[in-house]
């Protein structure tokens, strides 16, 4: 092999290795692009997810004070209940009895005089709740509104 093939091989072998060479950095460039173009749309969808979050949290309050601020169902019952002085002792952080007698009269609740049973003095200690005292009389247990209207001659509404 002459001396000129040996330079003509060995040119078109650099150009073959800086032709690999740029095919090699191009696949480069082109992954890490991709990558920062997958690691900004995860950013972009982490965000919309965290926005979406706040903008739901929000509307469920608002909501729900709203709801809060609407009159109840039976206002007028619960209002002439504690009128007529009837008490109703209970537990409604832990006791789900009493978070079910709170529950059935809705919005109304707040117009009833409700006690916390561990504040409860004078008879005997509160033992199950709800106990209502009507009339100086002890019922214990959820109440139905016929039984708490029977009792107290107040008209549901």
């Amino acid at each position: 092999m002459s001396r000129k093939d040996r330079k003509r091989r060995q040119e078109e072998e650099r150009q073959r290795l800086a032709e690999s060479n740029a095919q090699v950095q191009e696949r480069i460039v082109k992954s890490a692009t991709e990558q920062a173009n997958a690691s900004r749309r995860w950013k972009w969808i982490a965000a919309g997810g965290g926005t979406l979050i706040i903008i739901l949290t929000v509307v469920f309050v608002v909501n729900a004070r709203v709801a809060a601020q609407q009159p109840g169902m039976y206002d007028s019952f619960a209002q002439c209940l504690t009128e007529k002085g009837v008490v109703v002792y209970g537990a409604l952080a832990t006791c789900k009895y009493t978070q079910a007698q709170a529950n059935m009269f809705g919005n109304s609740f707040k117009y009833l005089d409700y006690r916390d049973y561990r504040e409860y003095e004078g008879l005997p200690r509160i033992t199950i709740t709800p106990t209502w005292l009507i009339d100086d009389q002890r019922y214990e247990r959820v109440q139905s509104f016929e039984r708490l209207s029977a009792l107290t001659g107040c008209p549901v509404r």
